[in-house]
């Protein structure tokens, strides 16, 4: 299936754009991300996190991101999505800090920031999971089966070996799968995932 375009206000654009020069500035000391030019994150990251927006489920109770590290696609779904709470889960300290620094820039109270392992992290039963570029899908499962309350939904993209992880991860698990094309990355594809069950024996 083929996402809609997302669409933002001008208020939301001008926010990711301070979102985007705060990450140059921070890019500079602690190598949040690799690219060092604000067009290539924009692509590359920004509108690349941006293509999940249509896809949030329409409720707006708490949802979380893992492994944000500079913010994607947590923290830009976060300046755009500011009706439900966002947990951004972070293990490393220097990237935390920056999620941290972000949201009281941008003033974004509605998110808070775990600078935990994901593990180690205690969580409300959450609407909505994402993450980006973490694990392979088994282990996403997992924190996913965890996390996510009865009714939840799971965001996950993936590159060009979506089916195959997706194939390994059913010998583990249960799962209704929808299938979105990636907007930004030929061959990559979206992963909307409920009713997320370990499998029988």
């Amino acid at each position: 299936m083929r996402i809609p375009p997302a669409a933002v206000s001008r208020e939301t654009g001008e926010r990711l754009d301070a979102f985007l020069a705060l990450l140059l500035r921070w890019n500079a000391r602690i190598n949040l991300v690799a690219e060092r030019d604000a067009e290539t994150l924009r692509r590359r990251h920004v509108e690349d996190s941006l293509q999940l927006l249509p896809l949030l489920p329409p409720n707006p109770g708490p949802a979380a991101d893992l492994g944000t590290g500079g913010g994607f696609p947590g923290l830009v779904l976060a300046i755009a999505d500011t009706a439900r709470p966002w947990h951004l889960v972070e293990s490393d300290k220097r990237k935390a800090a920056f999620l941290l620094a972000a949201s009281a820039e941008l003033r974004l109270a509605h998110v808070t920031v775990h600078a935990a392992r994901i593990e180690n992290v205690t969580l409300p039963p959450l609407a909505l999971l994402t993450a980006r570029a973490l694990a392979p899908l088994g282990t996403l499962l997992g924190h996913a089966a965890r996390l996510l309350a009865p009714a939840g939904t799971a965001l996950f993209p993936k590159g060009r070996n979506a089916e195959a992880e997706l194939t390994a991860a059913r010998a583990d698990w249960t799962m209704e799968v929808a299938r979105f094309e990636s907007r930004t990355e030929p061959g990559a594809t979206i992963l909307r995932i409920t009713g997320i069950h370990r499998a029988g024996p």
